[in-house]
């Protein structure tokens, strides 16, 4: 995993966000790679319904900066641009491309805003970038972490930098003015899903400086992922498969028997935390300020 890349053609590459469920409150969606080769064993975009049958492949589109440069450039309205969410835009092949790094120079130009997911360290290379953008629109990176302990990372995240590294990012980016947090998800059943491992999240992102903590307790499966995950689980936790044929059969949505107490636990610690942790919240606080010329009118 890691080192092959495939080039596949794209129209455009800046789409408009599906309202009202936007992510995060983004306006525009963009995907510079397909696939993805962090080999996160619950990937839910290995599913079959995306049609990505090498998925561990990553795929380029081609010509995507000046895709990207005309898409931005036909927008009448400016808005954040989401990424990451479908596949991390800082894969491997990003360190040596740049093009995300030079989407985001493009993003600046065109006086948009961005919203990154990823769980890659190499987010803090573009913190320059991160900055501008920061000076004319929104700006959020949210860094996903799963599990606070490092050995159980390196089982169901294995091409990805550790917790540790990545709490280090989310210190650094915070420490730069970078609006900032972490997405805890997913969290799986009967593998992460502990009170303990809630709180050593909220604990370890307050002290990096994040800002925020937006939860799943649980994870999603269908036909594609589910047979991959299983074999994963079998190589790793062979007591757990059967937990999970026995809990949710064929369901799609697979919430931790605990969800309850686990979402009354990280509450209260992100309220002594002083973290944030509502979808809402989150968009109201990272756009502050960005909106004012507006409602004046």
């Amino acid at each position: 995993m890691g080192n092959t890349m495939e080039l596949i053609p794209a129209k455009n590459i800046v789409m408009k966000t599906k309202a009202p469920a936007a992510w995060f409150g983004a306006e525009y969606n963009m995907n510079i790679y397909r696939g993805c080769s962090h080999g996160c064993i619950y990937c839910d975009s290995r599913s079959t319904c995306y049609g990505d049958k090498t998925f561990d492949v990553v795929k380029v589109k081609e010509d995507a900066l000046r895709i990207i440069r005309d898409d931005l450039n036909r927008k009448v309205k400016s808005g954040v641009v989401s990424t990451g969410a479908m596949s991390d835009p800082y894969n491997p092949f990003e360190r040596e491309l740049k093009l995300m790094r030079n989407a985001l120079e493009l993003i600046n130009a065109y006086q948009f805003g961005v919203a990154i997911d990823t769980k890659s360290t190499l987010v803090t290379r573009d913190i320059d970038i991160l900055q501008d953008i920061k000076r004319h629109s929104p700006v959020i990176v949210k860094m996903t972490i799963t599990t606070a302990d490092d050995d159980l990372c390196s089982k169901i995240e294995p091409c990805v930098p550790n917790a540790t590294e990545r709490f280090a990012a989310i210190k650094a980016l915070s420490e730069s003015g970078i609006y900032c947090g972490v997405l805890m998800m997913p969290i799986l059943p009967f593998i992460n899903d502990t009170a303990e491992n809630i709180t050593d999240i909220v604990k370890m992102a307050k002290d990096a400086g994040a800002k925020f903590v937006y939860p799943a307790f649980g994870m999603t499966l269908r036909d594609g992922n589910r047979e991959y995950y299983y074999k994963k689980l079998d190589e790793m936790f062979p007591d757990i498969k059967g937990k999970y044929i026995k809990q949710y059969g064929l369901r799609y949505n697979c919430s931790s028997p605990d969800a309850k107490v686990l979402w009354n636990t990280f509450v209260s610690e992100c309220e002594k935390q002083e973290l944030i942790y509502r979808m809402k919240s989150i968009i109201f606080q990272y756009k502050l300020g960005y909106n004012t010329q507006l409602s004046l009118f």
